[in-house]
């Protein structure tokens, strides 16, 4: 996921926090200690379904992205709560400043807007985007999208690239929603994460990869500005991870990948 979004968003929680006096008790306190959103608990925004990074299986939210919060809560000593909210919240910064969550993993890009907002942990994946297409497409570039139906979930970086295209572009609030129009010939292609994609093709025969976009994304978990500490030890795991072979490990399980991050 990627790129944009809408400061209305963001203005809108602001001016209704100033209207109700409400205001996050979560963050860093003053003698540099983390304070939880729950107490006991590490609260991980999140926007299922976008397998293999969060979806649901047997009532709770695994993945890729559930793996490193765990792998967070389990050094800071405190069960993991994985919170399904919508990825415009996520991208805008507000599900954070509102207190809806200590961090958040979301198969989430790193970008310079999105670093005005919020604060990136050590990125844990490098991903391209991609464009899927039915199997008999004759569709084999981006360069044929002017004027095609082209899904793509909302506030993404795949979002912006096919309106950059030209295409017709067609919103989806889930990854799991904009593939099953790809595979009902709701669209006739998509731009998503090749990640995102790597996974569609392995369960779907009737779907190709048109060609990969190399675009140097990368993958990283979001905090408040307001909470250090919580970077700080976001950071300190995911660094473990690295340093151990652990991510590695995690990144063949889920995306099919053996490309040791440094």
């Amino acid at each position: 996921m990627a790129q944009s979004h809408k400061a209305l968003a963001l203005v809108s929680v602001l001016s209704a926090l100033a209207l109700t006096a409400c205001e996050s008790t979560a963050g860093t306190n003053p003698d540099g200690s983390i304070n939880l959103v729950n107490d006991g608990q590490l609260t991980v925004c999140t926007n299922p379904p976008y397998k293999p990074f969060e979806f649901e299986e047997g009532g709770k939210i695994v993945g890729f992205d559930a793996d490193i919060a765990r792998a967070i809560a389990d050094d800071m000593g405190v069960d993991l709560n994985m919170a399904s909210t919508g990825f415009e919240g996520i991208d805008s910064a507000a599900s954070l400043i509102t207190g809806q969550c200590d961090i958040a993993f979301s198969g989430i890009t790193v970008t310079e807007e999105r670093k005005s907002k919020m604060d990136f942990t050590i990125p844990y994946l490098d991903d391209n985007l991609a464009l899927l297409v039915p199997a008999d497409s004759e569709i084999t570039g981006v360069d044929q999208l002017a004027g095609v139906r082209t899904g793509a979930q909302q506030a993404t970086s795949g979002e912006d690239y096919a309106t950059e295209a030209g295409a017709d572009v067609v919103q989806y609030e889930d990854a799991a929603l904009m593939l099953s129009s790809l595979q009902t010939g709701q669209v006739d292609a998509v731009v998503a994460n090749i990640s995102i994609v790597s996974a569609a093709l392995a369960e779907d025969d009737s779907l190709k990869l048109a060609t990969e976009i190399e675009t140097g994304e990368q993958i990283a978990g979001t905090v408040s500005t307001a909470n250090p500490a919580m970077l700080e030890q976001a950071n300190k795991t995911i660094q473990e991870l690295k340093d151990t072979g652990e991510l590695s490990r995690l990144q063949e399980q889920w995306l099919g990948l053996d490309n040791e991050q440094k």
